[in-house]
């Protein structure tokens, strides 16, 4: 994946850009649930199942990667950087800049264990991971 590609502010874009609708630049959250995820091998590795909101900052904090099972059934969820994914506007998905089998072996939950979202600590190693400064960092609550 081109490095270029990458932002700490938010999910780059690549593609025309042409489709139904606003966007890219703003959509409707729930507009990109269900979206595919390719990893850098270009392997489909799931689907983002939540975007998850930083009240206080007014930002999106990580999308919900959910992996595996069958008809929700055995899933894997991982939260993803926002920072971390590429939104592929051609080709309708997200890209990620991890072979799929760093995605695999990612730190994940179920779906009745939720990690707390807002522990500062998780949050910093779920980002290094994923080679990703803290989206909070040098970054202040507009409140």
């Amino acid at each position: 994946m081109d490095p270029n590609l990458t932002s700490n502010q938010g999910a780059a874009i690549v593609g025309s850009g042409v489709g139904e609708g606003p966007g890219p630049e703003v959509m409707a959250a729930s507009s990109l649930d269900d979206t595919k995820v390719y990893s850098s091998d270009d392997k489909h590795v799931g689907e983002i199942k939540e975007i998850m909101i930083d009240v206080p900052r007014g930002r999106v904090a990580y999308a919900v990667l959910t992996t595996g099972g069958f008809l929700g059934m055995g899933d894997t969820l991982h939260a993803i950087p926002w920072s971390a994914l590429v939104m592929d506007t051609d080709s309708k998905c997200f890209r990620l800049g991890l072979t799929a089998d760093r995605i695999k072996n990612a730190p994940g939950f179920n779906k009745d264990s939720w990690p707390s979202m807002a522990d500062s600590q998780w949050g910093t190693e779920v980002h290094r991971y994923y080679e990703r400064e803290p989206y909070w960092v040098g970054n202040t609550p507009y409140l």
